[in-house]
């Protein structure tokens, strides 16, 4: 459940939050938003951006709208110096007409900062 979920990713239990998620999908119960959200937030807690963003992949597929979401899966790009995946996840909202939330903003801006990507970053201001 999303409860047991949101449990697992505040206990930094990353790979239970992820198997509870599975188990709810092969068992065909209801996901949303939040059931993304809670799982996503655990992996960028965990430090698994490649995860995060397969399970961002998934939700087009399992049609959830993506919100906030994409805030902690750019979270986990930034903290794992995957700039372009942050950039390219931003450029994704942007197309699929998602409000920005501070978080994903943030997060892009940070990831690309990082990488010392100073021109992205007034790209990326520019454009909004």
């Amino acid at each position: 459940s999303n409860a047991t979920i949101s449990a697992c990713e505040k206990r930094g239990k990353w790979e239970q939050a992820l198997q509870v998620f599975s188990d709810m999908l092969l068992s065909e119960v209801e996901t949303d938003t939040i059931t993304f959200s809670a799982a996503i937030s655990a992996l960028e807690k965990g430090s698994e951006w490649g995860k995060a963003l397969q399970l961002f992949s998934a939700m087009a597929r399992c049609e959830v709208e993506a919100n906030n979401i994409t805030g902690d899966a750019m979270s986990a790009c930034q903290k794992s110096g995957e700039w372009q995946q942050a950039v390219q996840m931003f450029g994704a909202m942007a197309q699929k007409k998602v409000r920005y939330s501070g978080t994903s903003f943030g997060a892009v801006i940070s990831a690309c900062e990082k990488a010392g990507k100073w021109e992205k970053v007034l790209q990326i201001v520019n454009e909004m």
